[in-house]
């Protein structure tokens, strides 16, 4: 009898068990839908109702309200950022001190954080979702990002501070609080948004720019270089995601620790040769499909407001959709309005609010118009999609059209070709994000929470390696949206000051006016 009833309460015990497992594992699907559900509605009114808006119309404020500058002057801010690189002793290139780094280091950090996986997988995903249209809504939104990080860049240089290691700190969050702050009179509203901001920065840097970025690097470098290869799992995980995510972190780890003047110089190195590596072989894959040239471009202009496809066999992409993904995939690849790389921009060497503005300029013209476009040309020029319908061929996905492309001309090295390029880039967007996110947390907590966050960032490394839900990427490509919000507000707000020092410089500087320098609201 004893025995019958401990079988039975056996039974019971497992079918309880079973029972509580289902129900807790329903529970959690349903938290997990819900919180699916309630992102999904954050980021579409973050992004398309009022992301985009915010975006376009700060862009073409800030551009009427300079005049054009990045066309009526773009003979000099070519002259004074790229082209002053290449002259001997040039300023450009130079560091003042220890604590500083130079304009190029500055623009080449700046790029490490920008060109990542947006520049390659994030353009093809604009084709293949928005069609070839896309492409000239990502250089529109482009051409006006130029003088919105113009902005952002003046403003960082103009409001930045030395911390007690005599380093420069500089972003968004210090122009909210000491600039619409106290000089507009809205010192509490300045104070929170520049809380809210550095919040954003923060939990975006986890996301968007680590665990968003090593996730792809792992999928590439094991499709690429680990073909096949399998040497079991560890609870339910791939040993091989667990060694390259231990590879990154050790090898972040090492760069990371060594501060802003350690990444600043792994990025000097790294960026400049894989993007012209990367432009190059875009060309090629160009110069092999040159008869299409032609068809391309026409479907460029031609799917940009929704045309149609030929006798209306197949109906074209909704202009809404065409629109949202050029802008979208544009921001996400240059951040021009999202004020992150403000705060690696604010430690320069530089002296001129307006002289760090321009490599702003540069440095969307640069990832955009040269990076992105070189992505697009190979995509529309290598017949993966149907430039007479705007539409992807059946069975395309966007996650590896470019990789596939270059597998199509150059073999298994074109494969492992754009594997090293997704690598490099989006290894290096983990690097430039670790120093947005620093920053931000220096705002909030002073230098003793950054040892923190650094161990933390570092540990999420492995994170991002071993994750597979969409879901963290989606949630991380909300708060990227919501850094916008703040940092745009500050910047409308603070136009005018934008308008007086811009005035300043090309008095002085292109029209030789004898006029005193506007260089810091702390004059000393």
């Amino acid at each position: 009898m004893l025995e019958a009833d401990f079988y039975a309460g056996c039974l019971f015990s497992k079918s309880a068990i079973r029972f509580l497992l289902y129900k807790g594992g329903t529970a959690l699907n349903g938290i997990i839908e819900t919180i699916t559900q309630i992102n999904n509605e954050i980021n579409t009114f973050v992004w398309v109702k009022i992301g985009l808006i915010l975006l376009i119309g700060t862009g073409i404020l800030m551009t009427v309200l300079t005049r054009f500058l990045q066309v009526t002057h773009i003979k000099h801010w070519f002259k004074e950022t790229i082209g002053s690189v290449f002259k001997k002793d040039s300023a450009a290139t130079k560091k003042t001190d220890k604590k500083s780094i130079s304009q190029f280091q500055a623009l080449c950090t700046a790029l490490a954080a920008t060109i990542g996986t947006g520049n390659i997988a994030g353009v093809a995903a604009a084709i293949v979702l928005g069609g070839p249209g896309a492409v000239f809504w990502m250089w529109v939104a482009a051409f006006l990002g130029m003088m919105t990080n113009y902005s952002e860049n003046l403003l960082g240089i103009y409001y930045r501070r030395k911390n007690k290691d005599g380093e420069w700190s500089g972003g968004p969050m210090y122009y909210l609080k000491d600039g619409l702050g106290k000089m507009c009179g809205y010192e509490r509203i300045g104070s929170i948004l520049a809380v809210l901001f550095s919040i954003f920065a923060i939990l975006a840097s986890f996301g968007i720019g680590n665990m968003g970025q090593v996730n792809k690097i792992t999928l590439n470098v094991e499709s690429a270089f680990l073909k096949g290869v399998n040497i079991g799992s560890l609870a339910g995980i791939p040993v091989t995601h667990i060694i390259i995510g231990g590879v990154l972190m050790i090898v972040a780890a090492l760069i990371i620790i060594g501060g802003l003047q350690r990444i600043a110089a792994v990025a000097e190195r790294v960026v400049p040769f894989m993007a012209v590596l990367y432009v190059i072989g875009a060309l090629i894959v160009f110069g092999i499909n040159i008869e299409n040239v032609g068809a391309m471009f026409l479907s460029i202009f031609r799917f940009a407001f929704g045309v149609k496809a030929v006798g209306g066999a197949v109906a074209g992409i909704a202009i809404k959709e065409v629109i949202t993904q050029g802008c979208k995939r544009g921001v996400f690849s240059n951040e021009a309005g999202l004020g992150s790389s403000v705060i690696v921009h604010s430690s320069s060497n530089v002296t001129e609010p307006v002289t760090q503005g321009l490599w702003g300029i540069f440095e969307v013209f640069f990832d955009t118009f040269i990076v992105c476009t070189m992505t697009a040309i190979v995509v529309l020029s290598s017949g993966y999609i149907n430039l007479e319908t705007g539409m992807a061929n059946p069975g395309v996905d966007d996650a590896t059209l470019v990789s596939q492309v270059f597998g199509q001309h150059f073999g298994i090295v074109g494969e492992m070709f754009i594997a090293l390029a997704m690598l490099l880039f989006a290894f290096t967007t983990v690097l430039g994000w670790s120093q947005y996110g620093t920053k931000a947390v220096e705002y909030l907590f002073g230098a003793k929470g950054v040892k923190v966050y650094k161990v933390i960032f570092v540990l999420m490394i492995m994170s991002g390696a071993v994750m597979t839900s969409s879901l963290a990427w989606d949630i991380s490509d909300t708060f990227n949206g919501l850094m916008m919000v703040p940092n745009l507000i500050g910047v409308v707000a603070l136009s005018p000051l934008v308008v007086k020092i811009t005035r300043n410089y090309v008095n002085r500087k292109i029209k030789g006016k004898d006029e005193a320098p506007i260089l810091s609201y702390e004059q000393e």
